[in-house]
């Protein structure tokens, strides 16, 4: 069976005239699928019935369901669970700013990377989602809100770079000029740290934000709440960081998500500054969101606070990550689980 919305316009072409259609006909069908946002073959008015017969019968056609919908009284803030074809479910996000519309998508099914303050990992990774799975996150948020989406942060449940080839595949297409044309600028990729595959996509050349999931200033800290730290030293990561902006020109963000005693502190705080001293980029603090099968707890408005005043001072850009949908269940997986934990006792 052939996955029809993960292929590009080229190899859709190429698919088509063998097929025995014409040319423009790959144009009109690439159109429905990124463009108008079809569901299904029958939503598409003007292609024949010969191809419709095909994606049906010998095509794979995503098309996300919503299993569930929470919606934010504090800021409209939207977290979507969708069931995918195999009766596996997923998080989105969306969140409306003032200038822009953002969503946050999942890249896999659960996480196999296990971050100690992550619901998203508790049942480790059941599956990489396909480039067409990841691509109808977006539309299905787009078609449920009427809204365009600017904006578009690959970090719900799983790590992107473990996802490598889908990963790459859905930028491409979600930035195509034929499809839905979201700039890549407007496009950013968290990673936890798998130094080889930075390196990897910065050869990509693309002008996207790498975010890098730091959460820690040093290896023994950072190791007892990233397993990933123990295969990859913050000297090699960093490294690969600075590989990243030599070679494509991007800044990086740096995700630290504050814990009230675990890496909240004035030392801590002149730790990170001496890690990124003289690093294009800047350091994104995150009110940690608690999970209630963890025991990190969230940092003090005070200690939030003196730290991003400590990091100022010794000249690091920072900013405190505007939180959005406090109310609703926020942080990547705690949805999901939910959802499994009702099945399991239902």
């Amino acid at each position: 069976m052939v996955d029809i919305k993960s292929l590009t316009k080229e190899e859709l072409t190429s698919l088509l005239l063998e097929k025995g259609e014409k040319r423009f006909r790959a144009d009109q069908l690439y159109s429905w699928m990124h463009v108008r946002l079809a569901r299904n073959a029958d939503e598409m008015g003007n292609i024949p019935g010969s191809i419709k017969e095909f994606i049906k019968n010998e095509c794979n056609y995503t098309s996300l369901e919503i299993e569930d919908m929470q919606v934010s009284a504090v800021d409209g803030t939207k977290k979507f669970l969708f069931s995918l074809g195999d009766g596996n479910v997923i998080e989105a996000v969306w969140m409306k700013y003032r200038e822009w519309n953002s969503v946050c998508i999942s890249s896999q099914v659960g996480c196999r990377m296990g971050c100690r303050f992550c619901a998203s990992t508790l049942e480790g990774c059941v599956r990489d989602l396909t480039a067409s799975e990841m691509l109808d996150e977006v539309y299905a948020v787009q078609r449920a809100t009427g809204e365009r989406v600017s904006n578009i942060v690959v970090m719900g449940s799983g790590e992107p770079l473990d996802n490598y080839v889908n990963l790459i595949r859905f930028l491409r297409l979600i930035s195509d000029e034929n499809g839905l044309n979201i700039g890549e600028r407007h496009i950013t990729v968290s990673t936890c740290g798998l130094v080889p595959k930075i390196r990897d996509l910065a050869k990509e050349k693309l002008q996207i934000t790498l975010a890098l999931s730091l959460h820690a200033p040093d290896d023994e800290k950072r190791q007892k709440i990233m397993p990933i730290a123990k295969k990859y030293s913050l000297k090699e990561v960093m490294s690969a960081v600075r590989y990243y902006f030599e070679v494509t020109g991007r800044r990086v963000t740096f995700e630290y998500a504050l814990s009230e005693g675990v890496n909240d502190s004035n030392e801590d705080a002149e730790k990170l500054s001496s890690l990124l001293k003289g690093l294009k980029g800047h350091v994104n603090l995150i009110p940690i969101n608690p999970v209630k099968e963890r025991d990190f707890k969230r940092s003090s408005e005070n200690a939030i606070a003196a730290f991003k005043s400590k990091l100022e001072k010794n000249g690091i850009n920072v900013t405190i990550r505007r939180e959005m949908g406090r109310d609703i269940d926020g942080a990547c997986g705690q949805l999901r689980r939910k959802h499994l934990e009702e099945r399991f006792h239902a």
